[in-house]
């Protein structure tokens, strides 16, 4: 006999143990369950190092594996994977691998969908770029925006230097910089210098404000992009919100999930 339609949601993230983290899922899920009402909602994380740490302080998030096979052992027959991350990278390679192998337990879930990350094609990367710049603060002449984003060794890494491109045909004096990719803070400063800007707003370009946004990004340390930029004689306003906290963006996942949902 064939099972009855069970539809569930998986959320898929990288992951975060820093407290002000949660700002940016809660509000993720919120988004999700206002499209998507009467749907049960689970979360996954894709990073060991970070379940680990979450199982420390007494917080269990399952893997994407183990998420999954609880959902069909609960009777889910059809499941909408979306990921919450920024890029097709590394962690969605995964994912991807991850849904392939499950799909093929033969007491499995009879349909899982993966929706896109947030920057899959040219629209979602303009949308991505409208929304950020909606939610810039004013500025002033000889003003910027530095962005943070992650970065991978992943050849996917090619979105961060296309966003540079993005947002130099929308906007003036706005650059981004990855973590562990290209470009770097230290390309940047020098298109500060070039553009003679002497003030930056410094922003995250990740979904949470988490340790790389605290740390790297914003961090007492000498290797602090805030540091950098100072100690280049530029003036840093920091602004710790992730790109979770931002309803057009989160807008553009969600969009992503409807894709996967209502194709099942």
């Amino acid at each position: 006999m064939e099972k009855p339609i069970k539809k569930g949601i998986l959320l898929v993230s990288f992951g975060s143990s820093v407290p002000s983290s949660k700002v940016a899922l809660e509000n993720m899920h919120r988004e999700v369950k206002k499209s998507f009402p009467g749907t049960k909602i689970q979360w996954a994380y894709t990073s060991a190092f970070i379940r680990k740490k979450l199982r420390e302080q007494g917080e269990a998030i399952d893997s994407p594996v183990v998420a999954l096979s609880k959902m069909a052992d609960d009777g889910y027959t059809h499941i909408a994977v979306q990921s919450m991350h920024t890029i097709p990278g590394l962690e969605y390679d995964y994912l991807l691998q991850t849904v392939k192998g499950i799909t093929e337990i033969p007491k499995g879930p009879v349909k899982v969908k993966v929706g896109r990350p947030l920057l899959y094609s040219h629209q979602d990367i303009e949308l991505a770029v409208d929304a950020m710049i909606a939610n810039f603060p004013e500025r002033e002449l000889n003003e910027g925006v530095v962005l943070m984003g992650h970065g991978t060794p992943h050849f996917s890494n090619v979105f961060y230097p296309a966003l540079n491109y993005y947002f130099a045909e929308k906007t003036d004096g706005v650059f981004l910089a990855t973590v562990e990719g290209f470009p770097t803070i230290q390309d940047i400063i020098v298109k500060l210098k070039r553009n003679k800007i002497d003030k930056v707003f410094l922003m995250p370009f990740v979904s949470v404000a988490g340790g790389h946004v605290k740390n790297d990004m914003c961090g007492d340390d000498q290797g602090s992009w805030y540091h950098l930029l100072t100690s280049a004689g530029v003036k840093v306003e920091c602004i710790l919100k992730g790109t979770g906290e931002i309803n057009e963006v989160v807008s553009i996942w969600v969009q992503h999930l409807k894709d996967a949902f209502y194709s099942l």
